[in-house]
């Protein structure tokens, strides 16, 4: 089995075929030539954009008889949610620092 280093989620993400078949594996667990078909892209090119999002941690798969079916990571989106959560946060207190030091110069 070949490993591949884990990539960037933020980055995985740049890309919106990517972010597509995320929004489309949001629904539910689904194999690649069934994700191709609401595509502009191949097979063959999701099979890539799969990896790079499995690389990320944001997408999982399991054997099912014969077929390969990917679905969401949940532990994946919910490390990039905190993350969000975080730099959202911080990017809130500093607004309110700014409006609070208005609100003292008026």
């Amino acid at each position: 089995m070949t490993t591949y280093p884990m990539a960037d989620p933020w980055a995985a993400l740049a890309d919106g075929t990517r972010r597509a078949i995320v929004r489309r594996l949001a629904s539910g667990p689904m194999a690649v030539g069934e994700l191709a078909r609401g595509l502009p892209v191949s097979r063959p090119a999701v099979s890539q954009h799969l990896k790079v999002l499995k690389c990320a941690g944001l997408v999982t798969d399991r054997a099912v008889g014969t077929r390969r079916l990917y679905h969401v990571n949940p532990e994946g989106v919910a490390a990039l949610r905190a993350e969000l959560d975080t730099f959202w946060g911080q990017a809130l207190d500093a607004y309110r620092d700014i409006v609070a030091q208005e609100g003292e110069s008026k």
